[in-house]
């Protein structure tokens, strides 16, 4: 059998998404030799594996690269999910991104008798040095176990969703209310569907307040740079919505229109599905968080004595609609008439590709701010990797720079090599006695 030649990199980037892109950045900015492998094309994800009508939950001045602005976009708009695909692609161009397109790493190892890594990819074997893991965050579709298959309805994971006419007819449950589940579940709305919204605990700040988005304040309050999630909010999702300019998301105001809100989603048996009686409570959570970023803002305005017009209104809290007073706790799907289900229940990562003993019992990298305790291997596009902003485009470009200063370290160690050589044996230390 023929032996093909093995290439060798210093560094080699896995993913060629904003991570892998911000990681070849700074890189490219200290002169280290290296690789992006992306399975498909740039931001892939962003072009096929969301929704027709998604765009940025973030304005066009606030999520991007430091280097690069958003094209024939205005700066408070919120750029589709093509525009956001073709700005990376764009930002690659930029800074002259050795990415390989088309080629998935199959399985990544130690190499056991010296320093480095050995990847198997589908064009051949990789050696590197250092190693960075910028799959991001959005790896495996997790969708529950509890509606079996059998049951001959319409299931797909918010990823699968493209738009309303894609759907069979008939009324349409949407398990999750953050970003995703609500922006979805009020498309299908709009589109004179009915929608069933099945709504768990989650932050809903406000998309604006007294002339200012969201990201801004949340910017000036400190709260982007978060080093850690406060206890038991781990996983709280985030209801905010760039649709259609970019407004409020509010559950109330959608059940006004015709949705019905639910509790959470528990279990399912006979062709009912039962759900918890937590919506008021949930709702009520949310909007706590929402009233408490307006009482930041107020205080941070009246300290820094701000010209920002008031806004008494935004603290109107509608009345409760009749599902949130009078909960569904359990629900005949056939007799509701829906025929589809989607899961906007989120993902898990997805290192299986990764033969190294770095991850926890949830299958997590264990790592301090992207760096994981096995030498030569980092982490990138990890959710509060070093800080609240860490899996968005901004915050992951900041991440991908502390990354680079510890390759850049490690690269001075491994090549330091004494200027005299040390003729002296070596003599043990005598303990003190």
């Amino acid at each position: 059998m023929q032996d093909f030649p093995v290439e060798t990199v210093e560094v080699l980037v896995v993913g060629g998404g904003q991570a892998g892109i911000a990681m070849s950045e700074h890189l490219g900015r200290n002169g280290v030799s290296h690789l992006v492998l992306e399975r498909h094309r740039i931001a892939e994800r962003w072009r096929s594996e969301r929704w027709d009508s998604l765009v940025a939950n973030g304005p066009a001045w606030h999520d991007r690269f430091p280097g690069l602005e958003f094209a024939a976009t205005d700066p408070d708009a919120f750029p589709g999910k093509e525009a956001v695909a073709d700005y990376f692609v764009s930002y690659a161009e930029k800074i002259g991104a050795p990415i390989r397109c088309g080629v998935e790493v199959t399985e990544l190892r130690r190499i056991s008798d010296r320093t480095g890594f050995r990847a198997e990819t589908s064009a051949g074997a990789i050696e590197a040095t250092f190693v960075v893991a910028a799959t991001g965050p959005f790896q495996r579709p997790v969708v529950p176990p509890i509606i079996p298959a059998k049951e001959g309805l319409t299931q797909i994971h918010s990823n699968a969703y493209r738009n309303p006419g894609t759907l069979p007819e008939g009324a349409v449950l949407v398990v999750g209310a953050g970003s995703s589940g609500a922006q979805i579940a009020e498309e299908l709305l709009a589109a004179g569907r009915q929608v069933y919204l099945s709504v768990g605990p989650h932050d809903r700040p406000p998309r604006s307040y007294r002339g200012r988005d969201f990201v801004w304040w949340l910017g000036v309050l400190g709260k982007w740079d978060a080093p850690a999630p406060a206890p038991g909010t781990e996983h709280v999702t985030i209801a905010v919505s760039g649709a259609n300019g970019g407004h409020t998301m509010d559950f109330r105001r959608l059940a006004a229109r015709g949705m019905v809100l639910l509790g959470r989603t528990e279990s399912y048996a006979g062709g009912r599905l039962t759900l918890a009686p937590d919506l008021a409570d949930n709702l009520q959570r949310g909007d706590a968080n929402y009233l408490s970023v307006l009482d930041e803002a107020d205080v941070y305005i009246d300290r820094n004595d701000l010209d920002l017009p008031e806004e008494p209104e935004a603290r109107i809290i509608g009345p409760d609609p009749d599902c949130v007073t009078t909960p569904i706790c359990d629900l005949d799907l056939a007799a509701a008439g829906i025929t589809t289900v989607i899961w906007a229940t989120g993902y898990a990562p997805d290192y299986n590709w990764l033969q190294v003993d770095v991850f926890d019992e949830r299958g997590r990298p264990k790592h301090q701010r992207g760096v994981s305790a096995e030498p030569g291997l980092c982490f990138l596009g990890s959710p509060w990797q070093s800080r609240r902003g860490s899996s968005f485009i901004w915050g992951v470009w900041h991440d991908a720079k502390h990354l680079a200063d510890h390759i850049c370290t490690q690269r001075k160690y491994l090549a330091y090599a004494p200027s005299v050589p040390d003729q002296c044996p070596a003599v043990p230390l005598r303990k003190r006695g």
